[in-house]
């Protein structure tokens, strides 16, 4: 059985983005290429750390965006509160048309949903690569499925937190720790829901948040 807690965003005070943390690096690879061909620059370093505002953070059911060009993207999410590190769910909703002027802009621009309800990481840490991500997209009313994978794919937490120069997170200190790839292209949507199973328990957190667009006028 894992320990459930509630999780109130406002505790976070220090919040990371690790991007490029796919353990495969010929895929991450030519993953690279493919976004530079869309005018995505290279990462200066893979796995690399996004140091972004905490108040991003929400476990708001609806967000607002500039324009059309933005999309979610499920994440497992680390936070350290009281002493534990905890796990959740959430989304690192980025404007990929800011994307293509700098990815550490375009990280700054959305607001972070994330699951209201975190798991003690101790619980699931000896079967952490077998955690099953999962996101869905609502796209002209029509719910689908947007990516399916194990956290295999992933690099761990501890080598994560290793990586970005830490032994361990303080209280307060939140970091998603990557994503999976899109089933049919980047493409953005009008709700988005995403969820963390533990296949030996059953039990599952999720997050869902509707995405309402201001007009861009330029």
């Amino acid at each position: 059985m894992i320990h459930v807690r509630s999780f109130d965003a406002s505790a976070v005070t220090h919040l990371t983005i690790a991007g490029w943390t796919g353990r495969n690096q010929e895929a991450l690879e030519k993953h690279i290429r493919e976004l530079e061909d869309l005018g995505v620059r290279r990462p200066a370093s893979t796995p690399i750390f996004y140091r972004v505002a905490a108040q991003l953070l929400t476990t708001d059911d609806a967000i607002e965006v500039l324009g059309e060009a933005s999309s979610g993207e499920a994440e497992p999410v680390l936070v350290a509160l009281d002493g534990e590190l905890w796990v959740g769910v959430g989304s690192d909703h980025t404007d990929r048309k800011a994307e293509t002027l700098g990815v550490t802009l375009s990280k700054q621009l959305c607001a972070k949903p994330v699951s209201a309800q975190l798991w003690r990481y101790a619980d699931v840490s000896d079967r952490w690569d077998d955690l099953e991500l999962r996101s869905y997209a609502v796209i002209d009313g029509q719910r689908s499925l947007y990516q399916e994978g194990t956290l295999r794919s992933m690099r761990p937490p501890m080598e994560l937190m290793h990586l970005s120069g830490r032994q361990s997170m303080p209280d307060g200190a939140a970091m998603f720790c990557g994503t999976l790839a899109v089933h049919g292209g980047i493409r953005p949507a009008e709700r988005f829901d995403v969820e963390l199973k533990d296949p030996k328990t059953g039990q599952t957190l999720t997050a869902a948040y509707a995405i309402h667009s201001l007009p861009d006028r330029g």
